[in-house]
């Protein structure tokens, strides 16, 4: 008794299934190995923390253009026990309603190891800075009030650590709300100048 061999389209349709069959359980494993890795290391994204705000300058006297100097004191944490991160590059710059009033001030590239804390305090200005005038309108009362609030901000890329493998480059975005109020008392003078500096204390917001 002879065996029947299978037509052309019959044995194509066979091959084709197999194929897929086979990418199916590849992407399987693939998809189990990822969630064993995050259920056993639980990465989580590095913390950020604004500890002071160091005023040196803060001029919107003339039209539509601002001059500034801050020096800002941030402190990051690697919350991770078993992942450490790379931060190739990380500008920092204050932004007042969504518009930068500042140059960008580049922090040196670091490795965070597991569960390390880095404090940095980078200082950050412009000269005579364009603002838009909508923004300079609101910017003038809030210095005449003497109440403006601020955010500095971080942005950068990082990469992570894991053993011996090391991963591709993330964009990191950092936000941190800065309010400073000349009549306030949470301020203190620095160097018995003009300075004021701004003990805030605030968590930032982080996204990967």
């Amino acid at each position: 008794m002879s065996v029947k061999e299978c037509d052309h389209h019959s044995c194509r349709r066979k091959i084709f299934r197999r194929i897929f069959v086979g990418i199916l359980i590849f992407l399987l494993i693939v998809l189990l190995t990822i969630l064993i890795i995050w259920a056993v290391l639980k990465p989580s994204k590095p913390t950020f923390v604004l500890q002071d705000v160091t005023v040196y300058a803060f001029n919107a006297s003339e039209p539509n253009f601002l001059t500034t100097s801050f020096q800002v004191t941030l402190l990051s944490r690697n919350p991770n026990g078993r992942i450490g991160v790379y931060y190739d590059r990380l500008d920092t710059y204050v932004d007042y309603r969504n518009q930068e009033v500042t140059y960008r001030t580049a922090i040196p590239p670091s490795y965070q190891g597991h569960k390390e804390v880095d404090v940095w305090s980078p200082f950050v200005y412009g000269n005579n800075v364009p603002v838009a005038p909508y923004n300079f309108v609101g910017l003038s009362q809030d210095e005449s009030n003497g109440n403006v609030l601020v955010t500095i901000k971080i942005d950068g890329r990082v990469r992570w650590k894991v053993g011996a493998f090391i991963s591709g480059r993330y964009h990191i975005y950092v936000r941190c709300p800065a309010y400073i109020s000349w009549r306030s008392r949470g301020y203190e003078s620095v160097g018995g100048g003009n300075a004021v500096k701004y003990q805030l204390v605030q968590k930032c917001s982080v996204s990967v």
